[in-house]
């Protein structure tokens, strides 16, 4: 059986390609996104997941619904107001709550960060950010952690879910910096960690090396380095 491809696209953009074909995209930011890889191009997208509101996070999720069709996931609020903008094929949901989508079970959980939509000017409420849980078909789970800094039911994360992949910010400024990174490594026991939501901007000042660093005393933990628009198989 073939893996299941990992990409990450920059930031926190993050494609997620299933052995039978299909791909779930997290927090879509390609049109104006300084690290997405050049020339990637989206071939299929079958679900989206959108952790919040901010436009580095869901900036192209009404044209990739409108182009490829597929199930959008995100929290109620954000999910209204896409259908505003003319998505149809969405699941709106809740923290805690789990939805079977494109062959994978998603649990959305918490997270700490604000969330709003800017729509031309006006200042959107788009309900409060999150991160997911998906539990791919061969029974493995991994965590995109979206925009937040360390909390510690991250642990209530591993003893639901046991993600074995974490996928965490480390930019620090905005999100959690490499040392509150680690300690979510301590609180959730990942054996492999893609650290996201860095080097996009100079504000964002965190490093894999720094967040590899710091793990010393975790030997279990495996830090992926990898540039955007590189695929590794999990």
């Amino acid at each position: 059986m073939p893996g299941t491809k990992i990409t990450w696209l920059g930031h926190s953009t993050v494609s997620i390609e299933l052995p039978d074909g299909k791909v779930i995209l997290i927090d879509p930011w390609i049109e104006g996104n300084p690290s997405y890889p050049a020339g990637h191009e989206l071939e299929r997208v079958d679900a989206v997941l959108i952790t919040h509101g901010h436009v580095d996070h869901f900036n192209d999720a009404v044209s990739i619904a409108k182009k490829f069709n597929p199930t959008t996931v995100a929290i109620y609020e954000i999910c209204q107001w896409l259908g505003g903008k003319g998505v149809e094929k969405m699941e709106p949901m809740n923290k805690g709550g789990s939805i079977d989508v494109a062959g994978v079970k998603v649990t959305m959980t918490h997270a700490q960060h604000s969330s709003m939509i800017d729509d031309g000017g006006q200042m959107v409420y788009a309900g409060e950010a999150a991160g997911y849980v998906v539990r791919l078909p061969d029974g493995r789970a991994l965590y995109h952690a979206g925009d937040t800094n360390v909390f510690s039911d991250m642990q209530l994360i591993r003893d639901l879910h046991g993600p074995k992949l974490a996928m965490l910010p480390i930019g620090d400024r905005f999100t959690m910096d490499p040392c509150e990174a680690a300690l979510a490594c301590k609180f959730l026991e990942p054996t492999h960690v893609l650290p996201i939501h860095w080097g996009t901007f100079p504000l964002l000042t965190g490093t894999p090396d720094q967040l590899k660093g710091l793990l010393n005393d975790q030997t279990g933990v495996q830090v992926i380095e990898t540039k955007p628009g590189e695929a590794f198989e999990w």
